[in-house]
């Protein structure tokens, strides 16, 4: 009976998993559009307001307006008319005491990660960590900058080690490019490598590499 129950457990527990975090993705966007529509019934007449109320009512609408949003934002910003506007907005937030400080924060990590021709999260390497002789999986999030790479001679990387098996958090190093070793898995792979607590391991695509001592 263990057996079976076991199965029946790696049978629906991927599938429940998947639904939770669709459902609270939707439910995220729905809340969001329901906010808007909260928002919009106190400038509304009395009429509108009723026409909202029912909008709200429709299962996955929420879903559906903030994609067509996004897009339609997307579009507008492509163009020159948009990339202006768009830089107008900015100055303006950057002016807004305390608003400035997180608004510019939060758009420097985003860009850095979905820009294209970033190297954020784009490669999965090896680090001995927290000891020598303990390797875990880590991700280049670019090179050390600002104050902190003064006083860092040589080539140093930035790396990102997440815990398992939450891997949103996690820890920020500053190490020398030669003491972390190049893995051919893709970040996607790692991902599901750390997630997974190594029960999941990715393919092999070329010979491993042999660890590095390290100096001292």
């Amino acid at each position: 009976m263990k057996k079976y129950l076991i199965a029946g457990l790696l049978v629906w527990l991927p599938l429940a998993i998947t639904i939770w975090v669709l459902h609270s993705v939707l439910g995220l966007m729905d809340d969001v559009f329901g906010s808007i529509l909260s928002a919009s019934q106190a400038v509304l007449p009395e009429g509108a307001r009723e026409s909202l109320e029912t909008l709200r009512k429709i299962p996955g609408l929420g879903v559906v307006v903030m994609v067509a949003g996004l897009l339609l934002t997307g579009v507008f910003a492509a163009n020159m008319v948009g990339q202006w506007a768009l830089r107008q907005g900015h100055v303006l937030l950057n002016n807004i005491p305390i608003v400035k400080s997180i608004y510019s924060s939060v758009k420097q990590v985003s860009d850095t990660l979905f820009s294209s021709s970033g190297n954020a999260f784009r490669e999965a390497v090896l680090v001995q960590y927290p000891r020598n002789g303990s390797w875990t999986i880590a991700f280049v999030t670019g090179k050390p900058g600002g104050e902190a790479a003064i006083h860092l001679s040589g080539d140093y990387v930035s790396l990102y080690v997440p815990t398992t098996p939450n891997p949103t958090s996690g820890f920020f190093l500053m190490v020398p490019r030669h003491d972390v070793i190049a893995l051919q898995m893709s970040v996607d792979e790692a991902l599901k490598y750390v997630i997974s607590m190594g029960v999941v391991a990715p393919p092999v695509h070329q010979a491993p590499a042999e660890p590095r001592n390290q100096p001292g």
